[in-house]
Protein backbone atom coordinates (compact mmCIF):
# COMPACT_ATOMS: atom_id res chain seq x y z
CA UNK A 1 0.00 0.00 0.00
CA UNK A 2 1.35 3.39 -0.98
CA UNK A 3 1.35 6.12 1.63
CA UNK A 4 -0.45 9.11 0.07
CA UNK A 5 1.75 11.44 2.12
CA UNK A 6 4.71 10.39 0.01
CA UNK A 7 3.28 12.32 -2.94
CA UNK A 8 3.01 16.06 -2.45
CA UNK A 9 1.05 17.47 -5.37
CA UNK A 10 2.44 20.91 -4.60
CA UNK A 11 5.86 19.56 -5.56
CA UNK A 12 5.28 16.78 -8.07
CA UNK A 13 2.46 15.92 -10.45
CA UNK A 14 1.28 12.36 -10.57
CA UNK A 15 0.59 12.66 -14.32
CA UNK A 16 2.50 14.71 -16.90
CA UNK A 17 1.22 14.73 -20.47
CA UNK A 18 3.06 16.20 -23.45
CA UNK A 19 1.01 16.80 -26.58
CA UNK A 20 3.86 16.20 -29.01
CA UNK A 21 1.84 17.28 -32.05
CA UNK A 22 -1.67 18.12 -33.16
CA UNK A 23 -1.23 16.33 -36.45
CA UNK A 24 -3.55 13.35 -36.80
CA UNK A 25 -5.19 11.44 -39.63
CA UNK A 26 -8.42 10.94 -37.68
CA UNK A 27 -11.22 13.51 -37.38
CA UNK A 28 -13.00 12.41 -34.22
CA UNK A 29 -16.31 14.06 -33.38
CA UNK A 30 -15.24 14.84 -29.80
CA UNK A 31 -11.56 15.80 -30.33
CA UNK A 32 -10.22 18.06 -27.59
CA UNK A 33 -7.45 19.39 -29.81
CA UNK A 34 -9.44 19.63 -33.05
CA UNK A 35 -6.41 17.92 -34.53
CA UNK A 36 -5.19 18.75 -38.04
CA UNK A 37 -3.75 16.66 -40.86
CA UNK A 38 -0.39 18.48 -40.87
CA UNK A 39 2.14 19.29 -38.18
CA UNK A 40 2.56 22.85 -36.99
CA UNK A 41 5.81 24.69 -37.73
CA UNK A 42 5.69 25.96 -34.15
CA UNK A 43 5.85 22.53 -32.50
CA UNK A 44 8.64 21.90 -30.03
CA UNK A 45 11.69 20.67 -31.90
CA UNK A 46 13.46 17.46 -30.95
CA UNK A 47 16.03 19.44 -28.99
CA UNK A 48 13.36 21.49 -27.23
CA UNK A 49 11.45 18.31 -26.51
CA UNK A 50 14.48 16.72 -24.88
CA UNK A 51 14.98 19.81 -22.71
CA UNK A 52 11.33 19.56 -21.71
CA UNK A 53 11.81 15.90 -20.79
CA UNK A 54 14.79 16.89 -18.61
CA UNK A 55 12.47 19.26 -16.73
CA UNK A 56 9.76 16.63 -16.48
CA UNK A 57 12.30 14.23 -14.96
CA UNK A 58 13.00 16.83 -12.25
CA UNK A 59 9.31 16.80 -11.34
CA UNK A 60 9.40 12.99 -11.00
CA UNK A 61 5.85 12.18 -12.14
CA UNK A 62 4.66 8.62 -11.73
CA UNK A 63 3.03 8.71 -15.17
CA UNK A 64 4.48 10.35 -18.28
CA UNK A 65 2.44 10.29 -21.48
CA UNK A 66 3.35 11.23 -25.05
CA UNK A 67 0.08 12.14 -26.72
CA UNK A 68 -1.25 14.16 -29.65
CA UNK A 69 -2.78 14.44 -32.19
CA UNK A 70 -0.92 11.31 -33.10
CA UNK A 71 2.65 10.99 -31.76
CA UNK A 72 3.47 8.71 -34.70
CA UNK A 73 3.21 11.74 -37.00
CA UNK A 74 6.57 12.80 -35.54
CA UNK A 75 9.61 11.03 -36.97
CA UNK A 76 11.45 11.48 -33.66
CA UNK A 77 8.86 9.62 -31.58
CA UNK A 78 11.10 6.56 -31.02
CA UNK A 79 14.10 8.67 -30.05
CA UNK A 80 11.85 10.64 -27.70
CA UNK A 81 10.64 7.45 -26.01
CA UNK A 82 14.22 6.27 -25.60
CA UNK A 83 15.39 9.60 -24.21
CA UNK A 84 12.55 9.70 -21.67
CA UNK A 85 13.47 6.20 -20.57
CA UNK A 86 17.14 7.16 -20.27
CA UNK A 87 16.38 9.94 -17.76
CA UNK A 88 14.32 7.70 -15.51
CA UNK A 89 10.79 8.23 -16.80
CA UNK A 90 8.36 5.44 -17.71
CA UNK A 91 6.99 6.68 -21.06
CA UNK A 92 3.49 5.78 -22.22
CA UNK A 93 2.25 6.61 -25.71
CA UNK A 94 -1.27 7.30 -26.98
CA UNK A 95 -1.13 6.66 -30.74
CA UNK A 96 -4.11 7.06 -33.04
CA UNK A 97 -5.59 3.99 -34.73
CA UNK A 98 -4.49 4.81 -38.28
CA UNK A 99 -2.40 2.90 -40.84
CA UNK A 100 0.69 4.38 -39.12
CA UNK A 101 0.00 2.16 -36.10
CA UNK A 102 1.48 -1.01 -37.54
CA UNK A 103 2.72 -4.04 -35.62
CA UNK A 104 6.21 -2.93 -36.64
CA UNK A 105 5.66 0.52 -35.10
CA UNK A 106 4.49 -1.10 -31.89
CA UNK A 107 7.52 -3.39 -31.87
CA UNK A 108 9.82 -0.38 -32.30
CA UNK A 109 8.10 1.46 -29.44
CA UNK A 110 8.71 -1.55 -27.23
CA UNK A 111 12.37 -1.71 -28.26
CA UNK A 112 12.83 1.98 -27.42
CA UNK A 113 11.37 1.65 -23.93
CA UNK A 114 7.62 2.27 -24.02
CA UNK A 115 5.91 1.27 -20.78
CA UNK A 116 2.30 1.26 -21.85
CA UNK A 117 0.13 1.96 -24.88
CA UNK A 118 -3.12 3.85 -24.44
CA UNK A 119 -5.51 3.29 -27.34
CA UNK A 120 -9.01 4.68 -27.88
CA UNK A 121 -12.01 2.41 -28.36
CA UNK A 122 -15.44 3.97 -28.02
CA UNK A 123 -17.89 1.30 -29.09
CA UNK A 124 -18.11 -2.46 -29.24
CA UNK A 125 -19.59 -2.29 -32.75
CA UNK A 126 -17.17 -1.75 -35.63
CA UNK A 127 -19.47 0.59 -37.58
CA UNK A 128 -20.36 2.73 -34.57
CA UNK A 129 -16.75 3.17 -33.46
CA UNK A 130 -15.69 4.07 -37.01
CA UNK A 131 -18.52 6.61 -37.25
CA UNK A 132 -17.39 8.18 -33.98
CA UNK A 133 -13.79 8.40 -35.19
CA UNK A 134 -14.90 9.40 -38.71
CA UNK A 135 -12.45 7.02 -40.38
CA UNK A 136 -13.51 3.63 -41.79
CA UNK A 137 -11.31 0.83 -40.51
CA UNK A 138 -10.38 2.52 -37.22
CA UNK A 139 -11.99 -0.26 -35.17
CA UNK A 140 -10.02 -3.00 -36.91
CA UNK A 141 -6.77 -1.04 -36.60
CA UNK A 142 -7.43 -0.62 -32.87
CA UNK A 143 -7.95 -4.35 -32.36
CA UNK A 144 -4.81 -5.06 -34.40
CA UNK A 145 -2.86 -2.68 -32.15
CA UNK A 146 -4.13 -4.35 -28.97
CA UNK A 147 -3.05 -7.74 -30.32
CA UNK A 148 0.33 -6.43 -31.48
CA UNK A 149 0.91 -4.92 -28.03
CA UNK A 150 0.05 -8.29 -26.51
CA UNK A 151 2.57 -10.00 -28.78
CA UNK A 152 5.22 -7.54 -27.58
CA UNK A 153 4.30 -7.82 -23.87
CA UNK A 154 3.07 -4.24 -23.69
CA UNK A 155 0.25 -3.48 -21.24
CA UNK A 156 -2.64 -1.57 -22.82
CA UNK A 157 -4.93 1.09 -21.45
CA UNK A 158 -8.19 1.61 -23.33
CA UNK A 159 -9.62 5.14 -23.42
CA UNK A 160 -13.35 5.42 -24.12
CA UNK A 161 -15.43 8.58 -24.46
CA UNK A 162 -18.84 8.82 -22.80
CA UNK A 163 -21.35 10.70 -24.94
CA UNK A 164 -25.00 10.33 -25.85
CA UNK A 165 -23.86 8.11 -28.70
CA UNK A 166 -21.69 5.75 -26.66
CA UNK A 167 -23.04 5.73 -23.08
CA UNK A 168 -25.81 3.11 -23.50
CA UNK A 169 -23.39 0.45 -24.73
CA UNK A 170 -20.54 0.90 -22.25
CA UNK A 171 -21.29 -2.45 -20.51
CA UNK A 172 -21.05 -4.27 -23.87
CA UNK A 173 -17.76 -2.51 -24.59
CA UNK A 174 -16.47 -3.64 -21.20
CA UNK A 175 -17.29 -7.23 -22.17
CA UNK A 176 -15.31 -6.87 -25.39
CA UNK A 177 -12.28 -5.57 -23.50
CA UNK A 178 -12.38 -8.62 -21.22
CA UNK A 179 -11.33 -10.77 -24.16
CA UNK A 180 -7.83 -9.26 -24.17
CA UNK A 181 -5.56 -10.26 -21.33
CA UNK A 182 -3.08 -7.42 -21.88
CA UNK A 183 -5.70 -4.72 -21.24
CA UNK A 184 -4.90 -3.56 -17.72
CA UNK A 185 -6.83 -0.31 -17.44
CA UNK A 186 -10.08 1.07 -18.84
CA UNK A 187 -10.17 4.86 -18.61
CA UNK A 188 -13.71 6.10 -19.19
CA UNK A 189 -13.63 9.75 -20.25
CA UNK A 190 -16.70 11.86 -19.49
CA UNK A 191 -16.87 14.39 -22.27
CA UNK A 192 -15.90 18.02 -21.74
CA UNK A 193 -17.32 20.35 -24.41
CA UNK A 194 -14.14 21.75 -25.89
CA UNK A 195 -12.55 21.45 -29.32
CA UNK A 196 -15.02 19.61 -31.54
CA UNK A 197 -17.07 18.31 -28.59
CA UNK A 198 -20.30 20.16 -27.86
CA UNK A 199 -22.40 20.44 -24.71
CA UNK A 200 -25.23 18.71 -26.54
CA UNK A 201 -23.04 15.59 -26.77
CA UNK A 202 -22.99 15.19 -22.96
CA UNK A 203 -25.24 12.83 -21.04
CA UNK A 204 -27.43 14.25 -18.25
CA UNK A 205 -26.25 14.35 -14.61
CA UNK A 206 -28.76 11.65 -13.66
CA UNK A 207 -27.41 9.47 -16.46
CA UNK A 208 -23.89 10.07 -15.20
CA UNK A 209 -24.85 8.66 -11.81
CA UNK A 210 -26.49 5.64 -13.46
CA UNK A 211 -23.35 4.99 -15.50
CA UNK A 212 -21.29 5.24 -12.32
CA UNK A 213 -23.32 2.31 -11.03
CA UNK A 214 -22.64 0.33 -14.19
CA UNK A 215 -18.92 1.06 -14.02
CA UNK A 216 -18.71 0.09 -10.36
CA UNK A 217 -20.45 -3.22 -11.07
CA UNK A 218 -18.16 -3.84 -14.02
CA UNK A 219 -15.07 -3.07 -11.93
CA UNK A 220 -15.89 -5.92 -9.55
CA UNK A 221 -16.14 -8.49 -12.34
CA UNK A 222 -13.25 -7.78 -14.72
CA UNK A 223 -9.49 -8.33 -14.47
CA UNK A 224 -8.58 -4.84 -15.65
CA UNK A 225 -9.03 -1.74 -13.52
CA UNK A 226 -11.70 0.84 -14.25
CA UNK A 227 -11.12 4.54 -13.74
CA UNK A 228 -12.78 7.71 -14.91
CA UNK A 229 -11.34 10.83 -16.53
CA UNK A 230 -13.05 14.19 -15.97
CA UNK A 231 -15.51 12.50 -13.63
CA UNK A 232 -13.88 13.13 -10.31
CA UNK A 233 -17.19 12.52 -8.52
CA UNK A 234 -16.87 8.82 -9.34
CA UNK A 235 -14.46 8.73 -6.38
CA UNK A 236 -17.33 9.87 -4.15
CA UNK A 237 -19.65 7.27 -5.67
CA UNK A 238 -17.14 4.45 -5.17
CA UNK A 239 -16.56 5.36 -1.53
CA UNK A 240 -20.31 5.47 -0.90
CA UNK A 241 -20.71 2.01 -2.42
CA UNK A 242 -17.85 0.62 -0.38
CA UNK A 243 -18.74 1.94 3.06
CA UNK A 244 -22.35 3.14 2.81
CA UNK A 245 -22.80 5.99 5.28
CA UNK A 246 -19.65 8.12 5.08
CA UNK A 247 -20.36 10.38 8.07
CA UNK A 248 -17.87 8.49 10.25
CA UNK A 249 -15.10 9.27 7.73
CA UNK A 250 -15.46 13.03 8.09
CA UNK A 251 -12.68 14.76 9.99
CA UNK A 252 -14.37 16.67 12.85
CA UNK A 253 -11.83 19.48 12.59
CA UNK A 254 -12.01 20.12 8.84
CA UNK A 255 -15.45 18.77 8.01
CA UNK A 256 -13.88 16.95 5.04
CA UNK A 257 -13.43 13.36 4.00
CA UNK A 258 -9.77 12.39 3.71
CA UNK A 259 -8.78 12.43 0.03
CA UNK A 260 -6.94 9.13 0.38
CA UNK A 261 -9.78 7.19 2.00
CA UNK A 262 -11.30 5.70 -1.13
CA UNK A 263 -7.98 4.34 -2.33
CA UNK A 264 -7.38 2.51 0.93
CA UNK A 265 -10.40 0.34 0.08
CA UNK A 266 -9.50 -0.48 -3.51
CA UNK A 267 -8.50 -3.97 -4.53
CA UNK A 268 -4.95 -4.47 -5.81
CA UNK A 269 -4.43 -4.26 -9.56
CA UNK A 270 -4.07 -7.76 -10.99
CA UNK A 271 -1.26 -8.82 -13.29
CA UNK A 272 -2.76 -10.10 -16.54
CA UNK A 273 -2.03 -13.70 -17.41
CA UNK A 274 0.95 -14.06 -19.73
CA UNK A 275 2.09 -10.43 -19.52
CA UNK A 276 5.41 -9.65 -17.92
CA UNK A 277 4.63 -6.38 -16.16
CA UNK A 278 7.15 -3.56 -16.32
CA UNK A 279 8.06 -1.11 -13.60
CA UNK A 280 5.43 1.61 -13.44
CA UNK A 281 3.16 -0.06 -15.97
CA UNK A 282 0.12 -0.21 -13.71
CA UNK A 283 0.73 2.88 -11.65
CA UNK A 284 -2.33 4.44 -10.08
CA UNK A 285 -2.66 7.57 -7.98
CA UNK A 286 -3.01 6.96 -4.23
CA UNK A 287 -5.18 10.08 -3.94
CA UNK A 288 -7.41 12.17 -6.15
CA UNK A 289 -5.87 13.96 -9.14
CA UNK A 290 -7.45 17.13 -10.57
CA UNK A 291 -6.46 19.92 -12.90
CA UNK A 292 -3.10 21.31 -11.60
CA UNK A 293 -3.45 19.06 -8.55
CA UNK A 294 -1.20 16.20 -9.53
CA UNK A 295 -1.64 16.90 -13.24
CA UNK A 296 0.12 19.06 -15.84
CA UNK A 297 -0.30 19.26 -19.62
CA UNK A 298 2.20 20.70 -22.11
CA UNK A 299 0.91 21.59 -25.56
CA UNK A 300 2.62 20.96 -28.88
CA UNK A 301 3.98 24.53 -28.89
CA UNK A 302 5.11 24.43 -25.26
CA UNK A 303 2.21 26.13 -23.50
CA UNK A 304 1.54 24.74 -20.02
CA UNK A 305 -2.01 24.03 -18.84
CA UNK A 306 -3.59 22.48 -15.75
CA UNK A 307 -5.33 20.05 -18.14
CA UNK A 308 -5.70 19.48 -21.85
CA UNK A 309 -9.37 20.39 -21.41
CA UNK A 310 -8.88 23.66 -19.49
CA UNK A 311 -7.51 26.31 -21.86
CA UNK A 312 -6.01 28.55 -19.17
CA UNK A 313 -2.29 28.98 -19.86
CA UNK A 314 0.21 29.26 -17.00
CA UNK A 315 3.35 29.78 -19.10
CA UNK A 316 5.48 28.34 -21.89
CA UNK A 317 8.41 25.95 -21.57
CA UNK A 318 10.37 27.76 -24.29
CA UNK A 319 10.66 30.71 -21.92
CA UNK A 320 10.16 29.31 -18.42
CA UNK A 321 10.92 26.24 -16.36
CA UNK A 322 8.13 23.66 -16.24
CA UNK A 323 9.15 22.98 -12.64
CA UNK A 324 8.58 26.62 -11.67
CA UNK A 325 5.29 26.82 -13.56
CA UNK A 326 3.87 23.71 -11.92
CA UNK A 327 5.03 24.53 -8.39
CA UNK A 328 4.70 28.30 -8.26
CA UNK A 329 2.41 29.79 -10.92
CA UNK A 330 -0.70 31.53 -9.60
CA UNK A 331 -2.96 29.45 -11.80
CA UNK A 332 -1.64 26.13 -10.53
CA UNK A 333 -1.39 27.09 -6.87
CA UNK A 334 -4.90 28.56 -6.87
CA UNK A 335 -6.39 25.48 -8.51
CA UNK A 336 -4.73 23.28 -5.89
CA UNK A 337 -6.46 25.23 -3.11
CA UNK A 338 -9.94 23.75 -2.62
CA UNK A 339 -10.95 26.83 -0.61
CA UNK A 340 -11.29 28.61 -3.97
CA UNK A 341 -14.12 26.32 -5.10
CA UNK A 342 -17.58 27.85 -5.38
CA UNK A 343 -21.16 26.64 -5.25
CA UNK A 344 -21.86 23.24 -3.77
CA UNK A 345 -18.33 22.06 -4.66
CA UNK A 346 -17.04 24.70 -2.26
CA UNK A 347 -19.02 23.37 0.71
CA UNK A 348 -18.93 19.66 -0.13
CA UNK A 349 -17.35 17.28 2.36
CA UNK A 350 -15.89 15.38 -0.61
CA UNK A 351 -14.10 18.39 -2.11
CA UNK A 352 -10.59 17.10 -1.34
CA UNK A 353 -11.45 13.62 -2.57
CA UNK A 354 -13.31 14.87 -5.63
CA UNK A 355 -13.12 18.59 -6.35
CA UNK A 356 -15.18 18.31 -9.53
CA UNK A 357 -14.04 18.86 -13.08
CA UNK A 358 -12.61 22.37 -13.29
CA UNK A 359 -12.49 21.96 -17.07
CA UNK A 360 -16.20 21.20 -17.37
CA UNK A 361 -17.08 23.97 -14.91
CA UNK A 362 -15.16 26.46 -17.04
CA UNK A 363 -16.62 25.17 -20.30
CA UNK A 364 -20.25 25.30 -19.13
CA UNK A 365 -20.24 28.24 -16.70
CA UNK A 366 -17.23 30.35 -17.71
CA UNK A 367 -15.80 30.02 -14.17
CA UNK A 368 -13.29 27.27 -13.49
CA UNK A 369 -14.03 27.39 -9.75
CA UNK A 370 -17.78 26.84 -10.09
CA UNK A 371 -19.50 23.54 -9.34
CA UNK A 372 -19.25 20.67 -11.80
CA UNK A 373 -22.65 20.74 -13.54
CA UNK A 374 -22.75 16.94 -13.97
CA UNK A 375 -22.82 16.14 -10.24
CA UNK A 376 -26.16 15.31 -8.59
CA UNK A 377 -24.79 14.97 -5.04
CA UNK A 378 -26.10 17.35 -2.37
CA UNK A 379 -23.47 18.15 0.29
CA UNK A 380 -24.29 17.60 3.96
CA UNK A 381 -24.05 21.35 4.54
CA UNK A 382 -27.01 21.91 2.22
CA UNK A 383 -29.02 19.16 3.86
CA UNK A 384 -28.39 20.67 7.31
CA UNK A 385 -29.34 24.13 6.04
Amino acid sequence: MHDPKLIDFNISPFVTIWETTRACDLSCVHCRAAAQSRRSQFELSTEEGFRLIDDIAKLKPKVFVLTGGDPLKRADVYDTIAYAKSVGLEPSVTPSATPLLTPEAIRKMKEHGVTRLAISLDHYKREDHDAFRRVPGSFDLTIRAIEAARDNNIPVQINSTVSKLTAPDMPKLAALLSKYENIVMWSVFFLVPTGRAKSGDMILPEEVETLFGDLYSISKNVKYNVRTTEAMHYRRFVLQQMVGDTDHLIDPHTGLIDASTVFMHQRPIPHPIGIQMQTGAITRAPKGVNEAKGFVFISHIGDVFPSGFLPMKAGNVKKESLVDIYRSSDLFTNLRNSANLKGKCGICEFRELCGGSRSRAWSLTGDMYESDPTCTYQPRALAVA
